[in-house]
């Protein structure tokens, strides 16, 4: 099959051409004739499978193909809003809209927060098409009156899980209060629960589904790799295997934003060019990291799980898991940052015992064994114990008996629940400030 059969215009066709796209992928086949008929649809294929395209291009052929207009009192209006998590995948998606848009007569601009808004009211003004934003600032702009948005035409969430989980949803349901209700909604993500489904199924109209691969599976290309160690030791091994190729582009994930900066801060004594990005860089720093990690700059990159949902890099080799994710469905968007359009991919995971619970989860959730490999020099004082392995990091063990253990008797003297909540207690303190003699 090819980009000819699936009904897309000549001048889309061309930009795919000049992008030296022949193939489209399976997401790309399934979902671009559905979005081009109009209809709201939830699309879930695996990370890196091409599901920019998949929304960019039937939006680009319905909006300023089939539909074009000329702006009204010659100002340009909003016609289509791409709301994305991560500011880095903001960036990314209207870079590649612009590269389909190459042949087409389109506005477009990006708003996300961490940079001055003024160059974003100035775009505003002057009129845009398309607007790819994050919530939060696109937030700010309506509340400033310097967005409007009662022109929208096509909607598209990307990364929809992680746009519709309880942290973005309310910013969600501000931003869609203000929309036309008469419009085409578009999700798209790895990753689909069942709860995500019932929310969406709120503001959408009878959509199709398009799921081109198991839901939380990993492309096949991708090698798993664990390598348990002793917490204390993780840095040493990380180390170890660094200096095995020391030109090798390598992605590490840390799970806390202070972890990132102490583990770049000590590759880096030893020689090793790093960078670390997460959410408390500023917008030019994560920028500056990223650019020089794709120019080759950088050879390694500590980030937290705001990189997993935002990084596009052609040929990465490696992604290290330093900590393994507290979610499991995050770890199949982590390593989804290697393996990508065919290429193969390593993952390995450094694993301590106090995460055997974690890597647990995550092989549940993917169906599959992963290699566990001993590395000479660093092994652990005991085996990992999957089967019994106690509580995750951060979770701490619940008490043997739960109930009593939050109760101030717990310890007292043995008495019948019914006897020790009716005993009268004496008042030891002072008069409260409303007593009255």
């Amino acid at each position: 099959m090819s980009f000819d059969t699936l009904g897309l215009a000549p001048a889309l066709l061309r930009a795919l051409a000049d992008q030296g796209y022949a193939t489209p992928t399976p997401i790309q086949s399934a979902a671009i004739p559905v979005a081009l008929s109009g209809r709201d649809m939830l699309a879930g294929a695996q990370t890196g499978t091409g599901k920019t395209a998949a929304f960019a291009l039937p939006l680009l052929q319905r909006l300023f193909v089939e539909n074009a207009t000329a702006p009204a009192n010659g100002k340009r209006k909003v016609r289509a809003l791409i709301l994305t998590p991560t500011r880095e995948l903001a960036a990314q998606v209207h870079d590649s809209l612009r590269a389909y848009a190459k042949h087409v007569k389109m506005f477009s601009a990006t708003i996300f927060g961490g940079v001055s808004m003024g160059p974003q009211v100035d775009a505003l003004r002057r009129g845009v098409d398309v607007l790819v934003a994050t919530p939060g600032r696109l937030i700010d702009h309506m509340e400033r009156r310097t967005v409007d948005l009662s022109g929208i035409e096509i909607l598209v969430l990307d990364e929809a899980d992680r746009m519709l989980d309880m942290g973005f949803l309310p910013a969600i349901k501000r931003i869609l209060a203000v929309l036309p209700k008469q419009r085409q909604t578009l999700l798209f993500s790895a990753t689909f629960a069942d709860e995500i489904k019932k929310i969406a199924a709120q503001f959408m109209r009878d959509p199709a589904e398009v799921q081109v691969a198991a839901r939380n599976s990993v492309v096949a290309t991708i090698t798993h790799r664990v390598h348990p160690v002793e917490a204390a030791r993780k840095r040493e091994l990380l180390l170890h295997l660094l200096a095995q190729d020391s030109r090798r582009q390598t992605l590490v994930f840390s799970r806390t934003k202070h972890g990132a900066n102490k583990l770049a801060d000590f590759l880096e004594k030893y020689g090793l060019k790093t960078a670390a990005i997460h959410g408390n860089k500023s917008q030019g720093a994560r920028t500056k990291a990223l650019k020089e990690f794709k120019d080759g700059k950088v050879t390694v990159l500590v980030a937290t799980d705001i990189a997993a949902r935002g990084l596009d890099i052609d040929q990465l080799p490696i992604v290290v898991n330093f900590d393994l994710p507290m979610v499991a469905e995050d770890y199949v968007h982590r390593i989804g940052r290697t393996g990508r359009a065919g290429a193969e991919g390593l993952a390995i995971s450094l694993v301590a015992q106090e995460e055997a619970r974690l890597l647990r989860d995550i092989r549940r959730m993917l169906k599959q064994d992963i290699t566990i490999e001993n590395v000479a020099g660093f092994e652990p004082a005991r085996p990992l114990n999957l089967e019994n392995p106690g509580p995750a990091p951060g979770r701490p063990a619940k008490p043997r008996n739960s109930n009593h253990s939050r109760r101030p008797h717990a310890n007292g003297p043995k008495k019948p629940h019914a006897v020790a909540n009716k005993q009268k207690r004496q008042w030891r303190g002072g008069k409260p400030a409303s007593f009255k003699a």
